[in-house]
């Protein structure tokens, strides 16, 4: 079976069912909405966005959209991450529940700032 190679984020978005979609363009506003001058991007054939490094990724899956916030975008805040099935580097939304727009804008933010501390670190470190 052939993997299909996506060219951007709209593309992707239009191989999934109806309503995953509309939770998929959701998901992809409120990431627009946090973080506005990142860039959209397709890495590792998702779509994500970066801005001084990779912020977020997400995914549709059959039964959850996975979001993908690095290890320490689910760490900081796991205490409200309680009620969705987490792993070290993945927060899984489902797709009969709504999307939590609160705590992903917050999550998008924080890994911003992390990605700005980031680069800092490393031209001072010059």
């Amino acid at each position: 079976m052939e993997t299909i190679k996506y060219n951007n984020v709209e593309e992707y978005i239009t191989t999934f069912p109806a309503d995953t979609q509309i939770l998929l363009i959701k998901l992809r506003a409120t990431i627009k909405k946090a973080a506005p001058e990142a860039e959209e991007v397709i890495s590792y054939n998702m779509p994500a966005f970066k801005h001084k490094g990779i912020l977020v990724y997400f995914a549709a899956y059959k039964n959850h959209i996975g979001f993908y916030p690095t290890s320490s975008g689910i760490k900081a805040f796991q205490n409200e991450l309680s009620e969705y099935h987490v792993t070290k580097g993945t927060i899984q939304f489902t797709l009969n529940k709504p999307l939590p727009i609160a705590l992903v804008t917050k999550i998008v933010k924080f890994r911003l700032k992390e990605n700005n501390e980031k680069l800092i670190a490393r031209i001072k470190k010059r």
